[in-house]
């Protein structure tokens, strides 16, 4: 009987012991199991131009990197700096002009070279398909016209596409005799849809927006000559706050590399220092 007893025992001590072991092998196993990759997401403050360039281009940068978050806000370049100014979490800004990263700079908020040229940018006039308006052939001139009652151009305050349409007008003589006619977007992407609702007859507008493919179908342009307004070298900040200053640099990489000047070249831009 006492054997019975002792056999029992050391049975139910064994099975203890086995049960621990077996614990601890799924223990280590799933402390051996790799952590799912760390998701960053990269927040994009954009000039209002880049719109539809910069959505065809990060369709490659998404696929080349699957485990990463791009976010992009488009808007008024001369906005963003005042945003910016006051701590608004973005990575990277990708301005219209070159002024206002210079101005982050001053301000103490973009890392070390870490602003950039990336483009070049151009003014058009653009009319509806349908419109009688002959801006092929007036140029500018066009705006004289008595069927133009109103002009969009963005916001001069802090839109560098609506300073250099007022640049245009001006350079032109025509600025006095138009100016009551001007209806202000508040980027130039706004502008454009203004010309493309019929809230306006005429749009100055960024020749990127008139390439994009729904304005390109519907409408017409006439490139503005660039010694009509102050060159459009467009220029972006690498932000000393980014959650992932090596994300935020990888994407710099990307737009001034060679396989994406082609693209920004389709929506009319040129390289920079051409």
């Amino acid at each position: 009987m006492k054997k019975l007893v002792r056999n029992a025992l050391i049975l139910g001590v064994l099975l203890i012991v086995g049960a621990g072991f077996v614990a601890g092998m799924g223990v280590s196993a799933a402390a051996d199991t790799p952590p799912p990759p760390r998701t960053h997401t990269l927040r994009i403050a954009a000039a209002a131009d880049l719109k539809f360039a910069l959505d065809e281009l990060l369709k490659d940068f998404r696929a080349k990197h699957p485990d990463d978050r791009v976010e992009v806000t488009y808007g008024s370049s001369g906005n963003f700096l005042a945003q910016l100014s006051q701590g608004a979490p973005f990575d990277v800004f990708l301005s219209a002009d070159m002024s206002y990263p210079r101005k982050l700079v001053e301000q103490g908020l973009v890392e070390p070279g870490g602003v950039f040229a990336y483009a070049v940018g151009h003014v058009v006039l653009w009319v509806p398909r349908d419109s009688p308006l002959p801006v092929e052939k007036l140029g500018m001139k066009v705006l004289l016209e008595p069927g133009v009652r109103h002009i969009a151009i963005a916001n001069p305050q802090h839109a560098p596409y609506g300073r250099a349409a007022e640049a245009a007008l001006k350079s032109q003589g025509l600025h006095d005799a138009v100016k009551d006619k001007l209806v202000l977007g508040e980027n130039v992407a706004q502008a454009a849809q203004f010309a493309q609702s019929g809230a306006a007859d005429v749009g100055i507008i960024a020749m990127s927006l008139a390439l994009a493919p729904a304005m390109k179908e519907r409408g017409r342009y006439w490139e503005v000559p660039t010694s009509a307004y102050p060159r459009m070298e467009q220029g972006g900040a690498l932000l000393k706050k980014a959650q992932d200053p090596e994300l935020a640099r990888r994407f710099r990489d990307a737009l001034l590399g060679s396989q994406s000047r082609p693209l920004l070249e389709r929506y009319g831009f040129t390289a920079p220092g051409k």
